[in-house]
């Protein structure tokens, strides 16, 4: 409980930050938040660790570094801090059978959308949380 709590917390912050942000920074962010998903479906074990897992070393660990980030005075690193926490706490809320998690990952979800509406058509792909890469090339 106490960390749907913590999360709540941090995802307000993160929904300030994302609420002050220009249309063309938003933008930005949208595609740093499609690279991190993409990332994710490469590398699973880096991005879907719980705190409730036994043993892990990296488990929460992905928020809190991304939540720091969020606090940098250098644009790039805050706006990459912001996909990478929204990308981890993604997954962490996504299959939890507490109601008070499953309400942060639908206002996660929410926030994702906006972020996907702010591209431009043509933009972005329509698989834009797949996991399926974008920018690469199909050989």
């Amino acid at each position: 409980m106490s960390r749907t709590l913590q999360l709540n917390r941090q995802f307000r912050e993160i929904q300030r930050n994302i609420d002050t942000l220009p249309v063309v920074t938003r933008r930005e962010l949208s595609t740093l938040v499609a690279k991190e998903f993409a990332l994710a479906a490469e590398s699973p074990h880096l991005y879907l660790a719980v705190p409730e897992q036994p043993g892990s070393d990296t488990a929460g660990k992905g928020s809190e570094i991304g939540f720091s980030r969020v606090k940098s005075d250098n644009r790039h690193v805050k706006l990459r801090g912001i996909a990478l926490w929204l990308t981890v706490t993604f997954f962490e809320t996504k299959d939890s059978a507490s109601g008070a998690t499953q309400t942060l990952h639908r206002q996660l979800m929410r926030t994702l959308r906006v972020l996907k509406e702010s591209m431009p058509a043509g933009k972005t792909s329509e698989r834009w949380m797949s996991g399926e890469h974008t920018d690469r090339a199909v050989a």
